[in-house]
């Protein structure tokens, strides 16, 4: 019967790591390739639409102006402001929703 697979960790350990620019590139490289993430801290927020680069094709076009505007004066992207948007209605509904709760323009507040 054959052996068991076994990895010596400290082997790994002790053999020496490459510590080279182009090195470090190779391994980023492979590692992306197979789904790990960069070094890199990332931003928040999803990635912009490599298609259209807008939040939706059928927003307005003032509307897709003003949330570029905010999100490039916040330095986010389009996803976090309307992230942030849908938050702020979710909880506005919540509100709502509750028997005597009124807004500040509301009978019952």
């Amino acid at each position: 019967m054959s052996e068991p697979f076994r990895i010596d960790a400290g082997a790994l350990r002790a053999r020496p790591k490459a510590a080279g620019e182009a090195e470090l590139r190779a391994a980023d490289r492979a590692g992306e390739a197979q789904g790990f993430l960069a070094r890199e801290p990332r931003r928040g927020g999803r990635r912009p639409s490599p298609r259209t680069g807008q939040v939706h094709a059928k927003v307005l076009p003032h509307v897709r102006d003003e949330i570029l505007e905010e999100a490039a004066r916040r330095g986010v992207t389009q996803g976090v402001l309307i992230e942030e948007a849908w938050a702020l209605y979710l909880a506005r509904q919540e509100q709502e929703r509750r028997p005597g709760a009124g807004g500040p323009d509301r009978p019952g507040s």
